[in-house]
């Protein structure tokens, strides 16, 4: 099934997903193929729960096996949380949003996104 119109949605759900980031590209968010769906992404937040060490992130669309940097490098200062996504990005179907940090246990994500059908 083809995503749908989002003008006229039969069903908007609010969703927050919240990931511990390790050092794999790990999925916070997926829109699996053929669900007839798109998911707009609304903010996605990075904590470096580290009180002491700045860390990285890696943010990116994984689409048909290929990874689209939305952040590459990204610092963490140490205690901080770092805006990612400010403004909307959609998840066709298919798509994933990753994340992959420098450091295990340094920094954790939290999305707002919205689930449109």
């Amino acid at each position: 099934m083809a995503a749908p119109n989002i003008i006229a949605p039969t069903a908007i759900y609010g969703k927050t997903a919240v990931l511990a980031i390790t050092t794999s590209a790990t999925a916070i968010v997926t829109n699996s193929a053929a669900s007839g769906k798109v998911l707009k992404i609304d903010q996605l937040l990075i904590t470096n729960v580290n009180g002491t060490t700045n860390a990285t992130v890696n943010v990116d669309i994984f689409r048909s096996s290929v990874a689209y940097d939305i952040a590459y490098l990204m610092t963490v200062p140490a205690g901080a949380t770092l805006d990612i996504v400010s403004s909307r990005i959609y998840l066709e179907e298919g798509d994933t949003l990753r994340l992959t940090a420098s450091s295990n246990s340094y920094l954790e994500g939290v999305c707002s996104y919205e689930d449109i059908s």
